[in-house]
């Protein structure tokens, strides 16, 4: 996976996969947090995703000449894409709900993309602006925020350090890890991210779980496909990408959540949610249509 091109079909599917999987998320998530504690459930599912990539590796013989030196770099974008951005965003919202912490992490693409600049040399042209901006506009519908939300300012403070993270962890990924094969770097991310999780457990919650079926399937589900395969595809765009681009395909996760639910659960399907996902949709096609131009 280090050498070889990625076929177009793949470069097409990879965000469509992806958004589909980081959005069901929050569905496992929703079955497992009233029974678990945050910080254990999430770390369990890291150690389980952790566990299954390295069993992975060994079978496979995976080659990890690829990572040279900079393994401890992906332990860092491990960190802060998953421990940090996943363990802040779970506690958030045991103070916010949800819907504000999606759109409080809708910030996300916008400061990857104002980011990029300064740090990656990325450049974007006024309508690839114009499209984060309708990418903020239609979470903002999809999630019909609760105005007392932004009363709790523990929630607040924790959904923007968990946004900050994810910002950092995706333009430190693009700066220093591209080029790394996928199933080495995967596990190296995961079980930094495990770690920092159980540390945080360990300091700040006390630990309390009802490990129901439905529960034990949420963790497995989450930690197989969402962990494994959905982190590998985000990696996988990240390195055939920019990272503005590709972190605007967030944008659509707050949408196609309230989709599954629809679908899944039976849940309400409110005409600004309807709204919202169409006018996301339009930003992110308005920040894909074009690339960036690229300076040194």
């Amino acid at each position: 996976m280090t050498g070889a091109a990625p076929r177009p079909w793949m470069a097409s599917a990879a965000p469509v996969v992806f958004i589909v999987l980081w959005s069901s998320a929050f569905i496992g998530a929703r079955a497992g947090l009233p029974h678990v504690s945050p910080l254990l459930f999430l770390g369990a599912r890291f150690v389980l995703a952790t566990l299954l990539l390295a069993a992975i590796c060994l079978v496979w013989k995976q080659d990890w000449s690829g990572m040279g030196r900079r393994w401890p770099h992906f332990v860092v974008a491990g960190i802060l894409i998953n421990g940090l951005y996943l363990s802040g965003a779970f506690v958030a919202m045991t103070h916010i709900t949800g819907a504000t912490m999606a759109l409080v992490g809708s910030l996300h693409p916008l400061l990857t993309a104002l980011l990029s600049g300064p740090v990656l040399g990325d450049r974007f042209r006024p309508s690839q602006w114009l499209g984060f901006a309708c990418g903020v506009g239609g979470v903002a519908l999809v999630a019909g925020v609760r105005a007392g939300d932004f009363a709790q300012m523990e929630g607040m403070a924790l959904g923007a350090a968990a946004t900050a993270a994810l910002v950092l962890g995706t333009l430190y990924y693009s700066k220093h890890c591209k080029g790394a094969p996928l199933i080495a770097s995967n596990t190296v991310q995961l079980a930094g991210a495990a770690a920092v999780t159980l540390a945080l457990m360990a300091a700040f919650e006390t630990p309390h779980a009802e490990w129901t079926p439905e529960v034990l399937a949420a963790l497995v589900y989450l930690a197989v496909i969402v962990s494994v395969g959905g982190m590998a595809l985000f990696l996988f765009m990240l390195k055939t990408g920019t990272a503005g681009k590709v972190a605007a395909n967030f944008y659509l996760t707050p949408g196609v959540t309230a989709l599954i639910g629809w679908l899944v659960l039976g849940e309400g399907l409110p005409a600004a949610a309807i709204a919202g996902f169409a006018l996301a949709s339009a930003g992110v096609w308005l920040v894909n249509r074009s690339g960036p131009a690229k300076t040194a």
